[in-house]
C-alpha cells in the first residue's frame, strides 16, 4: 500500500469533549486506533501502517494534552505528515464551557491543565492552546448537546459514508426451539406456523439448504407473503440500527427442531441482506443435531 492508500484520521480537541467516544466509533468501523500517541511518533506510525501490506488501511490517532510537552509539536507533526505525502483529516471535538464543567463534575476528574485549581481555568487555558488546531481542522463537532451515542453516530456518518451499510455485521442463525433460543439474539422470528417438511417422509432426512425442502417451505401463498413482509421489515429497521450506532446484529430464525423451516428462511434472509451490501454470516446451529439423533420436527 502506498501512502495515498492509507486513510489517516487525527482526533484532537478539548478534554471532556468526547475523544474516546469518537475513537470507539471509528474502531467499530474497522479503523486501527491508537489513543494518546505523542505527536513526535505520528510520521513513524503512519509509515508503519503504509508498510503493513494492506493489513492497516484505515487508522485513527488520538492526540491530546495527556501527551504533555509532546503535544505542542502536533501542528508540526501534521505538517510533516502532509510533506511526506500522507492523506489525513483532523477531527476536532469541542463543547461549551458549561458542558465541560458539568462533565468534569460528573466524572470527578481533574482537568490536566488545572489539577489543583478550578476546572474552568483549565478549560480556558486548553481552549487557548488548541486554537491553532481548531482553525486547521477538517471537521469540527460540537458535542455540547450530543449524547455519547449521537456523537458515535455522527462520527460514523462523517468518515464511513462510502462504506455504506456493510459496516454493520449481521449474523443470521437458524435454531430449534427444542434446544433453546440463541442467548445473543437481538431479533427472533418464530416460523413454526409454516408447513413442516418433517411430515413428508422424503424430506425428513434433508435440511432447509436442500432445494426440495426450500420448494416445499416456500411453495404456498402464506409463506411467500410472510417472506415479503419480513424482508421489508428488515430493510426498514436495519438502517435505523446503524444510525443508532449498532455494529453487530444477531437475527435468530427458529422452528421446532432447527433443521427445515428455520434453515430455509435463514438462507433466504442471508441472500437478501447480501444483495443490500450488509456483511453477513449465516449459521445453522441445530440442523445436524436432529440428523444424528434420527428425529426432526
Amino acid at each position: 500500500m502506498n501512502k495515498q492508500g492509507l486513510e489517516l484520521i487525527v482526533i484532537t480537541g478539548l478534554s471532556g469533549a468526547g475523544r474516546t467516544q469518537a475513537m470507539q466509533s471509528l474502531e467499530d468501523q474497522g479503523f486501527f486506533c491508537v489513543d494518546n500517541l505523542p505527536p513526535t511518533f505520528l510520521v513513524k506510525f503512519a509509515e508503519l501502517c503504509a508498510q503493513s501490506r494492506g493489513k492497516v488501511s484505515k487508522a485513527a490517532i488520538v492526540c491530546d494534552l495527556r501527551g504533555g510537552e509532546f503535544f505542542s509539536s502536533l501542528s508540526e507533526a501534521l505538517n510533516n505528515l502532509e510533506k511526506e505525502g500522507f492523506r489525513l483529516e483532523v477531527l476536532f471535538l469541542d463543547a461549551s464551557d458549561e458542558t465541560l464543567i458539568r462533565r468534569y463534575k460528573e466524572s470527578r476528574r481533574r482537568h490536566p491543565l488545572s489539577p489543583q485549581g478550578r476546572v474552568l481555568d483549565g478549560i480556558q487555558a486548553e481552549r487557548q492552546q488548541l486554537e491553532e488546531l481548531r482553525i486547521r481542522a477538517d471537521n469540527i463537532i460540537d458535542t455540547s448537546n450530543l449524547s455519547s451515542q449521537q456523537l458515535r453516530s455522527q462520527v460514523a456518518e462523517l468518515f464511513c459514508k462510502a462504506q455504506g451499510l456493510g459496516q454493520m455485521a449481521v449474523s443470521v442463525i437458524s435454531f430449534g426451539f427444542k434446544y433453546g433460543m440463541p442467548m445473543d439474539a437481538d431479533l427472533v422470528m418464530d416460523v413454526r406456523f409454516l408447513p413442516n417438511p418433517f411430515y413428508v417422509e422424503s424430506l425428513r432426512p434433508l435440511t432447509g439448504e436442500h432445494e426440495l425442502v426450500r420448494d416445499y417451505v416456500f411453495g404456498n401463498q402464506m409463506a411467500q407473503e410472510f417472506m415479503e413482509k419480513y424482508l421489508n421489515l428488515l430493510e426498514f429497521i436495519l438502517p435505523n440500527y446503524i444510525r443508532e450506532g449498532k455494529t453487530h446484529l444477531v437475527i435468530g430464525i427458529g422452528c421446532t427442531g432447527g433443521q427445515h423451516r428455520s434453515v430455509a428462511i435463514a438462507e433466504r434472509v442471508g441472500s437478501f441482506l447480501i444483495e443490500r451490501d450488509y456483511a453477513i454470516t449465516v449459521k445453522h446451529r441445530d440442523a445436524i443435531k436432529n440428523q444424528k439423533r434420527g428425529i426432526t420436527r
